[in-house]
């Protein structure tokens, strides 16, 4: 099987030398970059208990830093959207990156849970320009051939995501709480920034300077948020809230609660290494549906079962299997249908920080008073809603073909 981060696609006609030169370490950098966005995104679940500790909150509370994240989150991608359009998006990248550093390791120190919040509300507008901008980019460069690459981009944010876990777990275990694993996590956010720093941004695409066609379809657009929405706001909340879950339903320790978590975002990093090859056989909407049934079927295993640590990783594995490739298959769906833009990436972000911000919130405020087991309940009724839309999608993106089909213009 050929790796496609080491065999890139031929750059387009009239592409100038030097682009195909820096396409390889273009990418690569992209890679680091996610690998630094899955390690800050996925340090909050294993950490909340310490975070809640640390500040006095109880969990009802300290549930704010899922709302505070996803809301600067949102501004971010809004923002990042636009920026990247106008200027050249390594720098902002880099800056991003930098930020995201600073606010990891200044959060374990703040002893007020609304200055915690307001560290959060800036990690995650660092987080979403550099969402929007690892995505935006990638596309720029591969163009209808980014399928594999965006799976390969999303596989080195499950890896980032699977390692920071376990991380917070070491530093649990050596003494240090989580405040050493936080800095360790933050010292990790640079190597991407600096090497991004040293290499030219790509041109925007003719998409973006609205030199090309392309279609652009409203109600898809739409669509595509929503369901960024329903999926995002799942996986945000499975892997923030698994770890909770497990210590509360006393399925396991705090230590063996966290590599609870490692196990969801372990299966969900080789999900997305093995969708690389499946991504070049397979359409994006059958990938995507085949994730959707087989999260829902991984829900009900957790949902029928909760009592056993043995089902708890069986369905947390499948869970996380299930959901590797959704995301970079919908951004995949999107370029065949939709002209991607900064400012379009920048809605789907928009999309998929709604559901971060409401779903782990809402799983928040039934945690304690209807038990951790509404947990799986609110994912199973969220990603029945994902399906639904998905369905919608397809009959809406199928419909001009419909159309020529039957000789209407």
């Amino acid at each position: 099987m050929t790796n496609p981060l080491a065999s890139p696609t031929p750059a387009a006609p009239g592409t100038p030398p030097v682009a195909r030169g820096v396409e390889r370490l273009d990418t690569i950098g992209y890679c680091f970059a996610f690998i630094a966005l899955g390690m800050a995104s996925a340090a909050l679940g294993p950490s909340l208990p310490g975070l809640a500790e640390h500040t006095r909150s109880r969990m009802a509370e300290i549930s704010i830093l899922f709302v505070a994240r996803s809301s600067g989150y949102l501004g971010g991608s809004l923002l990042g959207g636009r920026l990247f359009d106008r200027i050249a998006g390594h720098p902002v990248m880099g800056v991003a990156l930098v930020l995201m550093a600073g606010t990891l390791g200044v959060a374990p120190l703040l002893s007020q849970l609304w200055l915690l919040a307001a560290s959060f509300l800036v990690l995650g507008m660092a987080e979403g320009a550099v969402d929007v901008g690892g995505n935006t980019l990638l596309i720029w460069i591969y163009r209808d051939r980014v399928g594999p690459f965006m799976n390969a981009l999303h596989f080195f944010f499950g890896l980032g995501a699977f390692l920071s876990p376990l991380i917070i777990a070491r530093s649990l275990l050596w003494g240090g709480g989580i405040t050493f694993g936080f800095w360790v996590l933050a010292l990790l956010q640079l190597p991407a920034a600096l090497w991004l720093g040293r290499l030219p941004s790509p041109a925007a695409g003719a998409e973006a300077l609205g030199e090309a066609g392309g279609r652009v379809n409203g109600r898809l657009v739409a669509l595509l948020v929503l369901f960024f929405a329903f999926y995002t706001g799942a996986e945000v909340a499975f892997g923030g809230w698994i770890f909770s879950y497990a210590v509360a339903l006393r399925l396991s320790s705090a230590a063996g609660a966290a590599y609870l978590t490692s196990a969801f975002w372990g299966t969900l990093t080789v999900g997305r290494l093995l969708a690389i090859p499946l991504a070049i056989r397979f359409p994006p909407r059958t990938m995507l549906l085949a994730d959707c049934i087989g999260c829902l079927a991984s829900l009900a295993v957790l949902i029928l079962i909760p009592q056993s640590l043995a089902a708890a990783f069986l369905g947390t594995c499948g869970v996380g299997l299930c959901m590797a490739s959704v995301f970079p298959s919908a951004l995949a769906l999107a370029q065949t249908h939709v002209r991607i833009t900064g400012r379009v990436t920048g809605w789907f972000c928009v999309g998929a920080s709604a559901g971060g911000m409401t779903l782990p919130w809402l799983i928040g405020q039934f945690f304690e008073s209807a038990g951790p087991r509404a947990t799986m309940v609110i994912l199973g009724v969220d990603m029945a809603a994902a399906v639904g839309v998905l369905a919608v999608l397809t009959v809406q993106s199928a419909r001009p073909f419909y159309r020529w089909m039957l000789g209407e213009r």
